[in-house]
């Protein structure tokens, strides 16, 4: 405790003797002044015990007493001693009935009794408490350590939060809660997951308060990078003092080196990963199992899923998507439902890079449920390999459909040319290590198509769901189809015959003349000689499968590109 007016009072070297104001003697000192000017209170920055000899003051006036005593209350100044024997035999009665009615705690100081020693009691009892202080962080250290080193971040969680007379919690990458101490801290530390962002959002150290009814959060980032690597929150019914202080700081300062340790053991994983990854792509199953060994090798036991995922622009998937139409809105998950973490890292990720924000979603997924996650950059490209079901997959749905949600809510990061930047992915169907190639193939075509889409996420599986038609509308394929059919628009608009209408009427019924020729209200002859007529302009010979089936689609691209 620091130093009081009772434990000076009772200091049995000073002597010292109660006039005015004995309720309040439990008020903490913060320094002993002595001075002898008429106001004092512009050197005063509040809990000081002012000693005087009323060297200057007009003791014997009651007004002015009144002015004196106002004034040193209302600059915090906790107490005043007088020296008795000095200049006044004993303390004036204006002088004591002034404090008696401000309730200031006056204090008779003996002449044998200096300012000094009273001074050097003050000090004495501030260096001692100090000294506790530091003694008792430095034991909070040691006991911290003991329990990092035996049971972990949940061991050392639970000793900060005996510590410091309150809970503690610790938050991974993505905002969420991935420990507490005690258990019934779980709900408070799930309600600071938006501070927790925020948090985020600034370079680390960083730390904040947040002032609630029932506690005071401390936050504190945790991790030397430029995006903090996780966070950890104390909550107490007060300030903290200056021990639970040292035990907060050295909570932070261990959590940082196993999270700093993580990250390089997390990088030597990577290029574990990034070498298993070479081999399955390779078709060397076997031996991408035996370079993952016990790391990965799991995760090559069951059905996994490719996800291959990059920064596109925003700009041209906007384009490409109102060319093929608005994804319906029963295709993507309700945002409500989506885990809170997730929605807050998706909307954060405007202002970060897309790829690592979903990295840190996608990580904290899989290691809350104990899953096995091979993360491998791949050039420009990020590649996951899941396990199928798994919460990394179901994370990775969740992160998308949260970043479709808030897409033309928030400005997004810039590409290297300047234009916004947007995530997209791509999932492959189940596979196991034999086939990882031509599940690599399939989440780069499911990528291709949330491009063109403008989808954060594509499945392998929806592209046999739905129709090639809308992969029509690419101008590459218009300006082909607009090529190939420019000679017999050219022939037509000499009215000389309809060739295009006769070319799909008669493509629609599969070749039979008779029904082709009734469609078009013509004698079957007369459409015959039409379709030779395309043969002999195109150069091609409408017996080749192939030839009608460019000419079908290219019919079929040019009526779309004119509705």
């Amino acid at each position: 405790m620091p130093p009081t007016l009772a434990s000076l009072v009772h200091h049995s070297a000073l002597k010292l003797t109660v006039r005015a104001g004995e309720g309040r003697l439990d008020t903490p000192v913060r320094w002993a002044h002595a001075s002898e000017l008429a106001d004092p209170v512009p050197y005063m920055e509040g809990g000081e015990l002012l000693l005087i000899t009323a060297l200057k003051l007009d003791a014997e006036d009651p007004e002015a007493m009144r002015r004196y005593v106002k004034r040193l209350a209302g600059a915090g100044v906790v107490g005043l001693g007088f020296a008795v024997g000095v200049h006044y035999p004993d303390i004036p009665q204006a002088l004591l009935d002034a404090a008696t009615d401000a309730d200031l705690p006056l204090i008779e100081v003996p002449r044998r009794t200096p300012f000094l020693a009273i001074s050097k009691a003050v000090s004495a009892s501030i260096a001692a408490e100090q000294y506790r202080a530091v003694t008792a962080g430095f034991a909070a250290q040691r006991e911290l350590t003991k329990q990092a080193l035996s049971d972990g971040p949940e061991g050392l969680l639970l000793a900060l939060a005996g510590q410091v007379d309150g809970w503690a919690a610790l938050y991974d990458a993505s905002g969420a809660v991935v420990a507490t101490a005690p258990e019934w801290a779980s709900r408070r530390a799930a309600r600071l997951t938006s501070d927790v962002e925020r948090l985020r959002e600034r370079p680390a150290p960083a730390s904040s308060v947040v002032a609630g009814a029932e506690d005071r959060v401390e936050l504190h980032s945790l991790g030397t990078g430029r995006r903090p690597r996780a966070a950890l929150a104390v909550g107490t019914a007060a300030a903290l003092g200056t021990a639970e202080r040292y035990a907060v700081h050295s909570a932070v300062a261990l959590l940082t080196l196993t999270t700093e340790r993580s990250r390089s053991l997390h990088a030597a994983e990577q290029r574990i990963g990034a070498a298993v990854l070479r081999m399955l792509l390779a078709g060397e199953p076997d031996h991408a199992r035996t370079v993952a060994g016990d790391l990965y090798g799991g995760l090559l036991d069951a059905p996994f899923r490719l996800v291959v995922a990059e920064v596109a622009s925003a700009s041209a998937a906007r384009v490409r998507a109102g060319a093929e139409g608005a994804v319906p809105e029963a295709d993507a998950p309700e945002e409500a439902a989506l885990p809170a973490a997730v929605v807050l890292a998706a909307a954060g990720a405007t202002g970060t890079d897309p790829l690592a924000a979903l990295v840190d979603v996608v990580e904290a997924a899989a290691a809350r449920s104990g899953e096995a996650l091979l993360v491998v950059p791949y050039g420009e490209r990020l590649v996951l390999l899941a396990v199928d079901g798994g919460a990394g997959v179901r994370a990775c749905a969740e992160y998308a459909a949260a970043l479709e949600a808030g897409r033309g809510a928030a400005p997004r990061e810039a590409t290297a040319s300047g234009e916004e930047a947007e995530l997209v992915m791509g999932l492959s169907a189940p596979a196991g290590p034999i086939a990882a190639a031509s599940a690599y193939k399939q989440a780069e075509q499911a990528l291709s198509v949330a491009r063109r889409r403008g989808r954060a996420l594509v499945e392998h599986e929806e592209l046999a769901a739905g129709s090639v038609l809308p992969l029509l509308a690419d101008d590459a394929v218009r300006a082909f189809a607009d090529g190939l059919l420019r000679a017999l628009h050219e022939h037509d608009a000499t009215g000389r015959g309809d060739l295009v209408a006769s070319l799909r009427a008669w493509l629609s019924r599969h070749g039979q003349w008779d029904a082709a020729a009734a469609d078009l209200g013509v004698h079957r002859h007369t459409l015959r000689y039409r379709m030779r007529r395309v043969e002999e302009i195109l150069g091609r010979s409408l017996d080749d499968p192939d030839v009608r089936m460019e000419l079908w689609l290219s019919l079929k691209a040019t009526s779309m590109g004119s509705d």
